[in-house]
């Protein structure tokens, strides 16, 4: 039975390791995501979306990446450059809840509340039970009446 306990914990201990190395701030895209985010921090919009469009070029799988990047357009008023972005985050991932109420937010701030309405109702049936990027949606919705 010892034995077993040890294979165990080293199988998990050498997962772990294989986890962590696959995430490392090493790692180019990661490094790059984080430029992003860190620009977002600060509200620097214009410097986000210079590290983001490179790397969603270089990264086209990435909707995280899309979602950032239409984040950072949509905060520079460039709503039409957003929504493609947004647009192509939710083809990656349809479920991805971030662009759902981002781009309901895009569309509220373009008055087109029906279109925002859409997102929110995507977003019921992916969090049936309720999420953040749910209630900030309705919320917003709310608001913009």
């Amino acid at each position: 039975m010892p034995i077993r306990r040890l294979v165990l914990a080293v199988s998990l201990f050498a997962s772990t390791l294989v986890f962590a190395g696959d995430t490392s701030p090493s790692n180019p895209r990661d490094t790059e995501l984080e430029k992003a985010k860190a620009a977002i921090t600060r509200k620097d919009w214009a410097a986000a979306q210079a590290v983001l469009e490179p790397y969603t070029a270089t990264n086209p799988r990435s909707a995280d990446g899309f979602n950032l990047l239409g984040y950072s357009l949509r905060n520079q008023k460039k709503y039409d450059e957003s929504l493609v972005a947004y647009k192509q985050a939710l083809t990656l991932d349809p479920k991805h809840r971030g662009a759902h109420e981002y781009i309901g937010i895009a569309y509220i701030q373009m008055g087109q509340l029906d279109k925002a309405k859409e997102h929110l109702a995507s977003l019921d049936k992916i969090c049936p039970y309720s999420c953040e990027e749910y209630r900030d949606l309705k919320k917003a919705i709310a608001e913009a009446k």
